[in-house]
């Protein structure tokens, strides 16, 4: 009998520690780590062209885009090089990716920090899933795309914290710096991702 209580006492601490701790069900993905950890260094929204290395290349991180809250995403938490993986697909098989730019080749540089050569990245790996209106199909970890006013394409990583009523907030570097923000649902969603590293 006195063993049949301790066991249904360690049964109430365990629910009781699951209930008040989300942390412990559901652990933060590493990749919602790192874009968090980029809040308060990535501070300048500066989408100037510059010159960076390759691989693993970089603008200085307290300047960027929201799409190098991604790439610096992917790097720290999964050690995956989106420029390097970019380049050498766009290189494999242009006619997959926008020539809205007027280049006449890849360019190590750019082409990574472009939300619509991330796009087309994502759907040639079979990352891309449904979008919809529904905040439980938007896992923490998964990426975003969006339309912002003026047609300005927009990427944002869903995180594991969420709003009062239940929205999942996003990280995202829309126009000064790094910042976690109700805004998943704010401006029209254009595409819905999940990082699969294989």
């Amino acid at each position: 009998m006195a063993n049949q209580s301790r066991r249904a006492a360690a049964w109430c601490l365990v629910l009781t520690l699951l209930a008040i701790s989300p942390a412990l069900a559901e652990p933060r993905p590493p990749f919602v780590a790192a874009a968090r950890a980029q809040i308060g260094k990535t501070l300048i929204y500066d989408p100037a062209y510059q010159r960076i290395a390759f691989p693993n290349g970089d603008v200085p991180e307290e300047r960027g885009v929201c799409t190098d809250v991604v790439i610096r995403a992917l790097r720290v938490a999964y050690g995956y090089d989106l420029q390097r993986e970019l380049n050498a697909d766009i290189r494999k098989k242009p006619s997959a990716y926008p020539r809205r730019w007027g280049l006449r080749g890849a360019d190590t540089n750019i082409d990574h920090r472009r939300v619509p050569n991330q796009q087309a990245f994502f759907r040639r790996k079979g990352w891309e899933l449904p979008v919809t209106q529904e905040p439980k199909d938007y896992r923490a970890g998964d990426l975003v795309t969006q339309m912002l006013p003026g047609t300005l394409p927009h990427i944002a990583i869903v995180s594991d914290r969420v709003s009062a009523d239940g929205r999942p907030l996003v990280i995202h570097n829309i126009g000064a710096g790094a910042r976690e923000e109700d805004t998943l649902f704010a401006f029209p969603i254009t595409g819905h991702y999940r990082f699969v590293k294989l």
